[in-house]
Protein backbone atom coordinates (compact mmCIF):
# COMPACT_ATOMS: atom_id res chain seq x y z
CA UNK A 1 0.00 0.00 0.00
CA UNK A 2 0.79 3.22 -0.63
CA UNK A 3 0.50 6.48 1.66
CA UNK A 4 0.16 10.42 0.49
CA UNK A 5 2.33 10.79 3.71
CA UNK A 6 5.61 11.77 2.23
CA UNK A 7 7.75 13.79 4.80
CA UNK A 8 11.10 12.03 5.93
CA UNK A 9 12.51 8.98 3.87
CA UNK A 10 13.60 5.34 5.30
CA UNK A 11 13.44 2.27 4.09
CA UNK A 12 9.69 2.11 5.09
CA UNK A 13 8.08 4.95 3.32
CA UNK A 14 5.02 4.10 2.18
CA UNK A 15 4.58 1.09 4.62
CA UNK A 16 1.40 2.35 6.75
CA UNK A 17 1.45 1.01 10.42
CA UNK A 18 -1.24 1.62 13.21
CA UNK A 19 -0.92 1.48 16.88
CA UNK A 20 -3.16 0.94 19.25
CA UNK A 21 -1.69 2.94 22.07
CA UNK A 22 -0.04 1.43 25.23
CA UNK A 23 3.06 1.63 27.28
CA UNK A 24 6.64 0.34 26.61
CA UNK A 25 7.45 -2.27 24.13
CA UNK A 26 4.77 -1.77 21.62
CA UNK A 27 5.77 2.28 21.38
CA UNK A 28 8.73 1.07 21.32
CA UNK A 29 8.58 -1.43 18.13
CA UNK A 30 6.34 1.19 16.61
CA UNK A 31 8.68 3.65 17.21
CA UNK A 32 11.38 1.63 15.53
CA UNK A 33 9.15 1.48 12.19
CA UNK A 34 8.83 5.22 12.36
CA UNK A 35 11.98 5.83 12.39
CA UNK A 36 13.16 3.98 9.41
CA UNK A 37 10.35 5.84 7.38
CA UNK A 38 6.72 3.83 8.12
CA UNK A 39 3.65 5.98 8.20
CA UNK A 40 2.37 5.32 11.72
CA UNK A 41 -0.84 6.82 13.12
CA UNK A 42 -0.64 6.19 16.96
CA UNK A 43 -4.56 5.58 18.13
CA UNK A 44 -4.40 6.86 21.15
CA UNK A 45 -8.17 6.53 23.94
CA UNK A 46 -9.64 9.54 25.40
CA UNK A 47 -7.34 10.55 28.30
CA UNK A 48 -4.13 8.29 26.93
CA UNK A 49 -2.61 5.38 27.92
CA UNK A 50 -1.31 6.55 31.64
CA UNK A 51 2.43 6.57 31.38
CA UNK A 52 2.80 9.63 33.76
CA UNK A 53 5.26 12.03 31.84
CA UNK A 54 4.63 14.98 29.58
CA UNK A 55 3.49 13.67 26.08
CA UNK A 56 5.97 16.28 24.61
CA UNK A 57 9.10 14.19 26.03
CA UNK A 58 7.96 10.89 25.40
CA UNK A 59 10.30 10.22 22.39
CA UNK A 60 8.97 6.50 21.68
CA UNK A 61 6.11 8.39 20.19
CA UNK A 62 8.70 10.48 17.64
CA UNK A 63 7.83 10.22 14.18
CA UNK A 64 3.97 9.53 14.44
CA UNK A 65 0.94 11.12 14.01
CA UNK A 66 -1.37 11.07 16.16
CA UNK A 67 -5.86 9.93 16.48
CA UNK A 68 -7.48 10.14 19.12
CA UNK A 69 -10.71 7.37 18.91
CA UNK A 70 -12.88 5.85 21.76
CA UNK A 71 -13.23 2.18 21.27
CA UNK A 72 -15.59 2.00 23.73
CA UNK A 73 -17.78 3.70 21.48
CA UNK A 74 -20.44 2.97 19.32
CA UNK A 75 -18.42 3.92 16.31
CA UNK A 76 -14.98 4.16 17.32
CA UNK A 77 -14.02 0.00 16.46
CA UNK A 78 -15.68 0.65 13.14
CA UNK A 79 -13.08 3.78 12.54
CA UNK A 80 -10.06 2.21 13.92
CA UNK A 81 -10.99 -0.68 11.24
CA UNK A 82 -11.21 2.36 8.49
CA UNK A 83 -7.80 2.95 9.18
CA UNK A 84 -6.78 -1.25 9.45
CA UNK A 85 -8.65 -1.44 5.99
CA UNK A 86 -5.65 1.32 4.68
CA UNK A 87 -2.93 -0.08 6.76
CA UNK A 88 -0.11 -3.04 6.62
CA UNK A 89 0.80 -3.49 9.84
CA UNK A 90 -1.60 -2.81 13.24
CA UNK A 91 0.46 -3.27 16.71
CA UNK A 92 -1.64 -3.79 19.74
CA UNK A 93 -0.44 -4.73 23.34
CA UNK A 94 -3.31 -5.47 25.03
CA UNK A 95 -3.76 -8.42 27.21
CA UNK A 96 -4.91 -12.00 25.53
CA UNK A 97 -9.04 -11.45 24.66
CA UNK A 98 -9.12 -7.38 25.22
CA UNK A 99 -9.26 -6.49 21.40
CA UNK A 100 -11.04 -9.08 20.50
CA UNK A 101 -13.73 -7.69 23.14
CA UNK A 102 -13.33 -4.56 21.41
CA UNK A 103 -14.31 -5.30 18.09
CA UNK A 104 -10.43 -5.00 16.45
CA UNK A 105 -9.32 -8.07 17.16
CA UNK A 106 -7.12 -10.18 14.47
CA UNK A 107 -10.30 -12.17 13.07
CA UNK A 108 -11.96 -8.45 12.16
CA UNK A 109 -9.36 -6.74 11.16
CA UNK A 110 -8.18 -9.55 9.06
CA UNK A 111 -11.72 -10.27 7.67
CA UNK A 112 -11.90 -5.95 6.49
CA UNK A 113 -7.87 -6.63 4.95
CA UNK A 114 -6.49 -10.01 4.44
CA UNK A 115 -3.35 -8.79 3.95
CA UNK A 116 -2.66 -7.34 7.03
CA UNK A 117 0.06 -8.00 9.48
CA UNK A 118 -1.34 -8.36 12.75
CA UNK A 119 1.57 -7.95 15.50
CA UNK A 120 0.60 -8.49 19.29
CA UNK A 121 3.29 -7.75 21.65
CA UNK A 122 2.40 -8.86 25.11
CA UNK A 123 4.51 -10.33 27.87
CA UNK A 124 3.43 -14.27 28.30
CA UNK A 125 2.55 -14.47 24.70
CA UNK A 126 -1.62 -15.29 23.72
CA UNK A 127 -1.64 -18.76 25.46
CA UNK A 128 -0.37 -20.72 28.39
CA UNK A 129 -0.75 -20.40 31.71
CA UNK A 130 0.23 -17.20 32.78
CA UNK A 131 -1.02 -15.40 29.64
CA UNK A 132 -4.02 -13.23 31.38
CA UNK A 133 -2.08 -12.21 33.98
CA UNK A 134 -0.38 -9.13 34.55
CA UNK A 135 3.47 -8.63 34.45
CA UNK A 136 6.34 -6.61 34.10
CA UNK A 137 9.81 -6.93 32.52
CA UNK A 138 11.72 -8.24 35.56
CA UNK A 139 9.18 -11.01 35.65
CA UNK A 140 9.45 -11.89 32.21
CA UNK A 141 13.19 -12.42 32.75
CA UNK A 142 12.73 -14.57 35.59
CA UNK A 143 11.44 -17.21 34.78
CA UNK A 144 13.73 -17.44 31.02
CA UNK A 145 17.31 -17.99 33.24
CA UNK A 146 18.07 -14.08 31.62
CA UNK A 147 18.21 -12.56 35.08
CA UNK A 148 19.69 -14.69 37.12
CA UNK A 149 22.44 -15.53 34.91
CA UNK A 150 23.32 -11.61 35.46
CA UNK A 151 25.69 -10.13 38.46
CA UNK A 152 28.59 -10.66 39.74
CA UNK A 153 27.99 -12.24 42.80
CA UNK A 154 26.68 -16.07 42.71
CA UNK A 155 25.58 -15.84 46.17
CA UNK A 156 23.73 -12.31 45.82
CA UNK A 157 20.59 -11.16 44.39
CA UNK A 158 20.97 -11.01 40.39
CA UNK A 159 21.24 -7.55 38.58
CA UNK A 160 18.01 -5.56 37.07
CA UNK A 161 19.05 -4.50 33.81
CA UNK A 162 16.43 -1.84 34.10
CA UNK A 163 13.95 -3.30 31.25
CA UNK A 164 16.23 -2.83 28.56
CA UNK A 165 16.25 -7.40 28.04
CA UNK A 166 12.77 -7.81 28.30
CA UNK A 167 10.60 -5.67 27.06
CA UNK A 168 12.88 -3.80 24.45
CA UNK A 169 15.37 -6.60 23.26
CA UNK A 170 13.02 -9.92 24.11
CA UNK A 171 10.15 -7.56 22.70
CA UNK A 172 9.98 -4.10 20.90
CA UNK A 173 12.69 -5.91 18.86
CA UNK A 174 11.49 -9.13 17.74
CA UNK A 175 7.80 -7.82 17.43
CA UNK A 176 10.01 -5.57 14.44
CA UNK A 177 11.94 -8.59 13.14
CA UNK A 178 8.39 -10.83 13.30
CA UNK A 179 6.27 -7.98 11.50
CA UNK A 180 8.52 -7.43 8.22
CA UNK A 181 9.00 -10.68 7.78
CA UNK A 182 4.99 -11.28 8.13
CA UNK A 183 5.16 -7.96 5.48
CA UNK A 184 7.45 -9.67 3.45
CA UNK A 185 5.23 -12.63 2.67
CA UNK A 186 2.03 -10.59 3.06
CA UNK A 187 3.52 -8.72 0.02
CA UNK A 188 4.52 -11.90 -2.14
CA UNK A 189 2.13 -13.93 -1.44
CA UNK A 190 -1.29 -11.51 -0.12
CA UNK A 191 -1.69 -12.63 2.82
CA UNK A 192 -1.82 -11.38 6.41
CA UNK A 193 -0.92 -13.14 9.42
CA UNK A 194 -0.77 -12.88 13.03
CA UNK A 195 2.35 -11.98 14.58
CA UNK A 196 2.55 -13.50 18.59
CA UNK A 197 5.62 -11.32 19.87
CA UNK A 198 5.77 -12.41 23.54
CA UNK A 199 8.41 -10.88 25.41
CA UNK A 200 9.38 -14.70 27.19
CA UNK A 201 9.88 -16.19 24.00
CA UNK A 202 12.05 -13.22 22.77
CA UNK A 203 14.13 -13.20 25.84
CA UNK A 204 14.46 -16.68 26.00
CA UNK A 205 15.71 -16.81 22.44
CA UNK A 206 18.28 -14.30 23.63
CA UNK A 207 19.92 -16.75 25.73
CA UNK A 208 20.56 -18.99 22.80
CA UNK A 209 24.40 -19.01 22.76
CA UNK A 210 24.73 -19.45 26.52
CA UNK A 211 22.66 -22.72 26.15
CA UNK A 212 25.29 -23.89 23.94
CA UNK A 213 28.19 -22.99 26.17
CA UNK A 214 26.07 -24.66 29.26
CA UNK A 215 25.29 -27.82 27.24
CA UNK A 216 28.99 -27.86 25.63
CA UNK A 217 30.54 -27.52 29.40
CA UNK A 218 31.59 -23.93 28.82
CA UNK A 219 29.27 -22.20 30.92
CA UNK A 220 28.42 -23.28 34.61
CA UNK A 221 24.43 -22.68 35.56
CA UNK A 222 25.02 -19.64 38.21
CA UNK A 223 25.82 -16.39 37.63
CA UNK A 224 29.53 -14.62 38.76
CA UNK A 225 31.94 -17.85 37.32
CA UNK A 226 31.66 -17.56 34.24
CA UNK A 227 33.47 -15.64 30.82
CA UNK A 228 30.96 -12.91 30.16
CA UNK A 229 29.08 -12.09 33.66
CA UNK A 230 31.74 -10.94 35.44
CA UNK A 231 33.48 -14.26 36.83
CA UNK A 232 36.45 -13.08 34.76
CA UNK A 233 38.61 -10.84 35.69
CA UNK A 234 40.02 -9.41 32.04
CA UNK A 235 35.95 -9.09 31.53
CA UNK A 236 34.18 -6.73 34.43
CA UNK A 237 33.71 -3.54 35.78
CA UNK A 238 36.65 -1.92 37.75
CA UNK A 239 36.04 1.25 40.32
CA UNK A 240 38.35 4.53 39.53
CA UNK A 241 40.25 6.47 42.31
CA UNK A 242 37.60 9.43 41.94
CA UNK A 243 34.34 7.07 42.12
CA UNK A 244 34.08 6.13 38.74
CA UNK A 245 34.33 2.85 36.69
CA UNK A 246 36.07 1.44 33.62
CA UNK A 247 34.43 -1.84 31.75
CA UNK A 248 37.06 -4.04 30.93
CA UNK A 249 36.46 -7.03 27.49
CA UNK A 250 40.23 -7.67 27.06
CA UNK A 251 39.23 -11.52 26.70
CA UNK A 252 41.13 -12.58 23.40
CA UNK A 253 45.07 -13.54 24.38
CA UNK A 254 46.37 -9.90 22.27
CA UNK A 255 44.05 -7.81 23.72
CA UNK A 256 45.12 -9.42 27.23
CA UNK A 257 48.32 -8.61 26.42
CA UNK A 258 48.03 -5.14 25.37
CA UNK A 259 45.68 -4.93 28.51
CA UNK A 260 48.16 -5.81 31.07
CA UNK A 261 50.99 -3.69 29.67
CA UNK A 262 49.29 -0.30 29.37
CA UNK A 263 47.61 -1.17 33.13
CA UNK A 264 50.99 -1.99 34.02
CA UNK A 265 50.54 -5.10 35.81
CA UNK A 266 52.45 -7.32 33.15
CA UNK A 267 54.00 -9.41 36.17
CA UNK A 268 50.63 -10.35 36.60
CA UNK A 269 49.61 -11.52 33.19
CA UNK A 270 50.60 -15.24 33.15
CA UNK A 271 47.80 -15.37 36.03
CA UNK A 272 44.94 -14.98 32.89
CA UNK A 273 45.54 -19.01 31.88
CA UNK A 274 45.29 -20.05 35.22
CA UNK A 275 41.51 -20.51 37.23
CA UNK A 276 43.35 -20.71 40.37
CA UNK A 277 44.88 -17.43 40.00
CA UNK A 278 42.07 -15.66 38.81
CA UNK A 279 41.47 -14.01 42.74
CA UNK A 280 44.86 -12.77 42.52
CA UNK A 281 44.57 -11.67 38.99
CA UNK A 282 41.40 -9.80 39.74
CA UNK A 283 43.00 -7.57 43.01
CA UNK A 284 46.12 -6.48 40.95
CA UNK A 285 43.64 -5.03 38.08
CA UNK A 286 41.34 -3.52 41.13
CA UNK A 287 44.32 -2.14 43.17
CA UNK A 288 45.94 -0.52 39.70
CA UNK A 289 42.73 0.83 38.20
CA UNK A 290 42.03 2.79 41.99
CA UNK A 291 45.19 4.61 41.22
CA UNK A 292 43.91 7.16 38.69
CA UNK A 293 41.03 8.82 37.94
CA UNK A 294 38.47 7.62 34.88
CA UNK A 295 39.27 10.33 33.53
CA UNK A 296 43.20 9.61 33.22
CA UNK A 297 42.81 5.54 32.37
CA UNK A 298 40.56 6.60 29.54
CA UNK A 299 43.51 8.71 28.15
CA UNK A 300 46.17 5.97 28.84
CA UNK A 301 43.75 3.16 26.76
CA UNK A 302 42.76 5.71 23.81
CA UNK A 303 42.99 3.81 20.75
CA UNK A 304 44.44 1.06 22.11
CA UNK A 305 43.39 -2.84 21.45
CA UNK A 306 42.75 -3.54 25.25
CA UNK A 307 39.16 -3.37 25.29
CA UNK A 308 38.48 -1.08 27.81
CA UNK A 309 36.45 1.83 28.11
CA UNK A 310 35.06 3.95 30.60
CA UNK A 311 31.70 3.79 31.84
CA UNK A 312 29.41 6.55 31.30
CA UNK A 313 26.13 8.03 32.27
CA UNK A 314 22.72 8.87 30.26
CA UNK A 315 23.51 12.30 30.09
CA UNK A 316 27.46 11.96 29.58
CA UNK A 317 27.02 9.10 27.03
CA UNK A 318 26.06 11.59 23.71
CA UNK A 319 29.65 13.46 24.47
CA UNK A 320 31.74 10.97 23.94
CA UNK A 321 33.74 11.47 21.15
CA UNK A 322 33.28 8.41 19.17
CA UNK A 323 29.64 8.92 19.89
CA UNK A 324 29.46 12.49 18.77
CA UNK A 325 31.96 12.05 15.14
CA UNK A 326 29.26 9.11 14.39
CA UNK A 327 26.29 11.52 15.78
CA UNK A 328 24.95 8.19 17.32
CA UNK A 329 23.33 10.70 19.60
CA UNK A 330 21.03 13.82 18.39
CA UNK A 331 18.65 17.04 19.48
CA UNK A 332 15.43 17.97 18.35
CA UNK A 333 12.94 19.98 20.55
CA UNK A 334 15.67 20.35 22.86
CA UNK A 335 15.78 17.21 24.10
CA UNK A 336 18.89 14.72 23.44
CA UNK A 337 18.14 11.66 22.31
CA UNK A 338 19.48 8.61 19.94
CA UNK A 339 19.48 9.10 16.63
CA UNK A 340 17.47 6.05 14.27
CA UNK A 341 19.16 2.96 14.26
CA UNK A 342 20.38 0.94 11.86
CA UNK A 343 21.74 3.23 9.52
CA UNK A 344 21.45 2.99 5.30
CA UNK A 345 23.36 4.16 2.70
CA UNK A 346 20.33 4.39 0.15
CA UNK A 347 17.32 5.38 2.63
CA UNK A 348 18.35 7.06 6.32
CA UNK A 349 15.98 6.95 8.81
CA UNK A 350 15.18 10.40 10.16
CA UNK A 351 13.45 12.55 12.67
CA UNK A 352 10.72 14.02 10.76
CA UNK A 353 8.62 15.39 13.95
CA UNK A 354 8.89 15.18 17.47
CA UNK A 355 6.93 12.89 20.12
CA UNK A 356 3.02 12.73 18.60
CA UNK A 357 0.44 14.64 21.24
CA UNK A 358 -2.57 12.80 21.92
CA UNK A 359 -4.98 13.40 18.99
CA UNK A 360 -3.30 16.52 17.59
CA UNK A 361 -3.25 15.15 14.21
CA UNK A 362 -6.45 13.58 13.69
CA UNK A 363 -7.47 15.77 11.18
CA UNK A 364 -4.11 15.28 9.03
CA UNK A 365 -4.46 11.62 9.38
CA UNK A 366 -8.06 11.43 8.48
CA UNK A 367 -7.37 12.93 5.24
CA UNK A 368 -4.13 11.66 4.14
CA UNK A 369 -5.42 7.99 5.03
CA UNK A 370 -9.09 9.16 3.50
CA UNK A 371 -10.92 8.04 6.86
CA UNK A 372 -13.69 10.83 7.61
CA UNK A 373 -14.79 8.67 10.23
CA UNK A 374 -11.84 9.61 12.28
CA UNK A 375 -13.23 13.86 12.79
CA UNK A 376 -16.56 12.46 13.56
CA UNK A 377 -17.06 12.84 17.48
CA UNK A 378 -15.85 8.85 18.49
CA UNK A 379 -12.32 10.51 16.82
CA UNK A 380 -12.57 13.87 18.42
CA UNK A 381 -10.15 14.55 21.23
CA UNK A 382 -11.72 15.42 24.42
CA UNK A 383 -10.76 18.74 24.61
CA UNK A 384 -12.83 19.17 21.26
CA UNK A 385 -15.88 18.00 22.00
Amino acid sequence: MSTTHTAGNGPLTGVRVVELAGIGPGPFAAMLLADLGADVVRVDRPGGPGLGIDPARDLTNRNKRSAVVDLKAADGPSTVLDLVERADILIEGYRPGVVERLGVGPDACLARNPRLVYGRMTGWGQDGPLATTAGHDIGYIAITGALGMIGPDPDGPPTIPANLVGDYAGGSLYLVVGVLAALQHARAHGEGQVVDAAIVDGTAHLTTMIHGMLAAGGWQDRRGVNLLDGGCPFYGVYETSDGGHMAVGALEEQFYDEFVRLLGIEEAAPARRDFGRWPELREAVADRFRSRTREEWTAAFEGSDACVAPVLSLREAPAHPHLAARGTFTEQGGIAQPAPAPRFSVTPGTLRRGPALPGADTAEVARDWAVPALESPAGTPESEK
